[in-house]
This record gives C-alpha cells, sequence and structure tokens, in this order.
C-alpha cells in the first residue's frame, strides 16, 4: 500500500471541510430541489451554473478515489453508495447545524454522492482491470 494514500484522503477531506464548512455569514437557508432542479435546467449556458454543477458532482471525488485505493471492498457499488450519501448527508447536515450561512440542498447531496459513487467505480473497475 502507498503510504500516501491516508495523508492524501485525510487531505482531501479536509479540504472538503474547508469548502463546505467554514462561514459564509450566519444562520443557513434552505435549497428547495425543484427550484434548485429548475435553476440547473435553464441556466446550462451560465458559467456559474456550470461551476456550481461541476463543483457540487466533483466534491467528493478525490476523498471516494482515495478511500477505494485505500479500502478496496469500498469499490463495491452499494458500500460506495452508502458511504458517499452518508458523508454528502452529514456535510448539509453540519451546514444545517453550525450557524454557517450556507444553503442547505438534499440536491447536493445527491449530486455530492453521484459524482464520488461514479469517480469510486472507476477506480475499482481500472483496479480490477490491471494487470497484475
Amino acid at each position: 500500500m502507498n503510504r500516501r494514500r491516508p495523508a492524501g484522503l485525510v487531505a482531501a477531506l479536509v479540504l472538503v471541510a474547508a469548502l463546505t464548512l467554514l462561514p459564509a455569514g450566519t444562520g443557513w437557508a434552505w435549497g428547495s430541489p425543484t427550484a434548485e432542479l429548475r435553476w440547473y435546467a435553464t441556466g446550462l449556458d451560465s458559467t456559474a451554473t456550470m461551476l456550481q454543477l461541476v463543483g457540487n458532482v466533483g466534491l467528493l471525488t478525490a476523498p471516494a478515489v482515495l478511500a477505494v485505493l485505500r479500502w478496496p471492498a469500498l469499490g463495491r457499488p452499494g458500500p460506495l453508495a452508502a458511504t458517499a450519501l452518508a458523508t454528502a448527508t452529514a456535510i448539509e447536515l453540519l451546514q444545517w447545524a453550525l450557524p454557517l450561512g450556507r444553503v442547505v440542498s438534499p440536491l447536493d447531496a445527491l449530486l455530492n454522492s453521484t459524482g464520488a459513487v461514479l469517480a469510486g467505480l472507476l477506480v475499482a473497475r481500472m483496479r480490477r482491470s490491471a494487470p497484475a
């Protein structure tokens, strides 16, 4: 096992915490899933919308890749999806519980999880098909 993987995973999780849990004001706001879906669907030609979409899908990809490399058994759809969804939900719950001025969004959690699962499954598949 590469000794840098645990350190890389910790660093990736610290970066995720910094991006999602540093204060951006006070209190919190609710991100209505239907309003957000409409915003994404009608704003695909907007740089701001695409940045938000790519950022949400990409948020947990590095931790997912590093976790699957560290714990290969995590590279199966069920455990990976459960871990990704639990992590993304924990982020949203912390944004709700702490007065950070963040938007609490179930859609963000779903997008975060989707990116993590896709990245983790890709790495797991690459590992299985790599020559020994």
